[in-house]
């Protein structure tokens, strides 16, 4: 099994890319002491890309790195790149986001997902982003998942994000989507 060493110290992201990627032989670790990225980049592919040097500079070894977030139509793409830093908890931050949609009619959003990849010698290799469209409801709904999964309807579905399984969850997302490109790529080196 390839060892890939994913920028993140969030244990839930850690075990979806497993769970994604597990199929394809590929097993995700953690970067190890000292991991502490500053995300000060004007899109979700810089900030990836920082996230991976940084994941890089600590391991010396082939890193992936994603940058995720919520964009929502009539926020002009709010929360977008601040959605891990939108407000306090992640209740604060479903409430807040339902606060500033109260009364508004278009709830169209989308979840994207940005991954880069560094090779062994830190160099860039690969870069993809992965959506998925959808809408927030008006209060949440389901027991799975993390971060805005419970507000999330996925477009052409009864549910949302958080009312799937994670298996479900892991064949449709924006972290699939982008992963199964990066495995994709992997598999034609």
């Amino acid at each position: 099994m390839k060892q890939i060493v994913f920028a993140t110290a969030n244990p839930h992201k850690l075990q979806e890319v497993n769970d994604i990627a597990k199929s394809a032989g590929i097993e995700f670790i953690l970067p190890g002491e000292g991991f502490n990225p500053v995300e000060n980049g004007s899109t979700f592919a810089q900030n990836s890309l920082i996230k991976a040097k940084e994941a890089y500079r600590v391991s010396k070894r082939m890193c992936l790195a994603d940058d995720t977030g919520l964009c929502v139509e009539a926020l002009n793409g709010a929360p977008g790149l601040y959605s891990a830093r939108y407000a306090g908890t992640q209740q604060e931050k479903i409430t807040k986001l339902l606060d500033e949609l109260e009364g508004v009619e278009n709830r169209n959003a989308k979840f994207v997902c940005c991954m880069t990849l560094l090779g062994d010698d830190g160099n860039l290799l690969y870069q993809t982003t992965g959506v998925c469209h959808g809408s927030i409801i008006k209060e949440a709904k389901g027991i799975h998942g993390f971060g805005y999964d419970p507000i999330f309807k996925v477009a052409g579905m009864d549910c949302t994000m958080a009312q799937m399984s994670e298996t479900e969850k892991n064949m449709i997302s924006h972290r699939a989507n982008a992963l199964g490109d990066v495995i994709n790529f992997l598999g034609s080196l």
